[in-house]
């Protein structure tokens, strides 16, 4: 078991340009030190419903949205509790796929994955390919639209539109590190549940999860004899048309939080926040190409997160210490054994624009002598 290290608040502050949690705008900060109050007062049913209606308003889906006190980790259990019964695909291209995948096996689902390379993006016509060829009936497929851990961005789109052909299969979407600043239309490519976090794109503190979910995902909740207890598409949406609240105690200073932050969000637009992400990710893709390369297969690459090959052999770990000593910015390693030293991630998402972002890549070359 680990020592306790005492928490002191003698900390340098850093910009962060991890995947997550991204950097949060001062007066959204400032709205979570507001006096306490009840989680079934009026006050908390103006909070909650303005939070939940301004979502759909941004995400421009007709789907009912829920907001829950929660990592979007929630949402992988709670959309597999809710809507397979036995059988789902889960196509895998990273650690997050695969985590996915391994939930659903916890939970005692009988998982089948298409396993691509760490890099590799997942491909529709694959997916049509099996579906087409087993016997066997999927309750779901799972996806993931960003693999933070390779900086791969699946067409999510497009394999909705395969899995839309089969009208008993229900499509989930894990958008955990790229909602809200790559833009898709939820309801025009059927995606049932897509969930995220609001820590990543949003641009918000970490501690709500939030889900979009389809008028036939509730539904088939409905004919399931068992169902997620905190996560339940009936439970908590029910209960949200009852009395405009979540059905459990909300971190109510996060919501405030997420009140201001979706404001903002919605005076620059989906569609502006998109055009704002690509033009960082342009910058970092050029800029990685000049010095290293990019670890992603090219055509589906992350908007949020560019994983970065390191060609030039630098000392990772060395480097990211430096530049946070030097310059009090933070970025990524490589994820995980597979992707340590050999590659990094930077996170250009949420609050972040051109300006933010090459302040990063000048102090990377800087310290790495590039």
């Amino acid at each position: 078991m680990p020592k306790k290290q005492e928490y002191t608040g003698d900390y340098d502050d850093k910009t962060l340009y991890i995947p997550g949690p991204t950097e949060v705008r001062e007066d959204v900060i400032d709205e979570m030190a507001q006096p306490m109050f009840g989680h079934r007062m009026d006050r908390m049913t103006d909070l909650y419903t303005t939070i939940v209606e301004d979502t759909k308003e941004f995400l421009g889906t007709d789907n009912e949205v829920v907001i829950l006190t929660a990592s979007g980790t929630e949402f992988w259990e709670a959309s597999t509790l809710n809507l397979v019964d036995e059988n789902i695909l889960v196509p895998t291209c990273g650690s997050f796929s695969e985590r996915h995948a391994n939930v659903a096996e916890r939970l005692g689902k009988d998982v089948d994955r298409l396993e691509y390379d760490w890099g590799e993006a997942i491909k529709p016509a694959d997916i049509r390919e099996h579906l087409e060829s087993t016997d066997k009936h999927y309750d779901v497929v799972a996806t993931v639209m960003n693999e933070s851990s390779t900086g791969v961005r699946n067409p999510i789109e497009e394999i909705g539109d395969v899995v839309a052909e089969y009208p008993d299969t229900y499509f989930v979407v894990d958008a955990v590190s790229a909602l809200g600043g790559d833009y898709v239309d939820i309801d025009e490519h059927d995606i049932d549940v897509i969930f995220a976090s609001t820590q990543k794109a949003f641009a918000m503190p970490p501690g709500l999860a939030v889900c979009v979910v389809s008028d036939e995902a509730y539904e088939r909740e409905l004919d399931k004899d068992s169902a997620s207890w905190y996560g339940g598409f009936q439970r908590t949406l029910d209960y949200y048309d009852r009395k405009g609240q979540t059905h459990s105690t909300p971190a109510i200073p996060v919501m405030l939080a997420y009140r201001k932050q979706m404001k903002h969000m919605l005076e620059e637009g989906h569609r502006a926040r998109d055009q704002r992400h690509q033009e960082m990710t342009e910058y970092v893709h050029d800029w990685a190409r000049e010095h290293f390369d990019l670890f992603a297969e090219e055509g589906y690459r992350s908007q949020t997160v560019s994983c970065i090959e390191n060609t030039q052999d630098i000392d990772v770990a060395a480097t990211i210490e430096q530049v946070s000593e030097e310059y009090d910015f933070v970025f990524s390693n490589g994820y995980g054994s597979q992707l340590g030293e050999k590659t990094f991630r930077i996170g250009h998402m949420g609050e972040h624009d051109l300006e933010s972002i090459r302040a990063l890549t000048d102090a990377i070359e800087d310290v790495a002598g590039l």
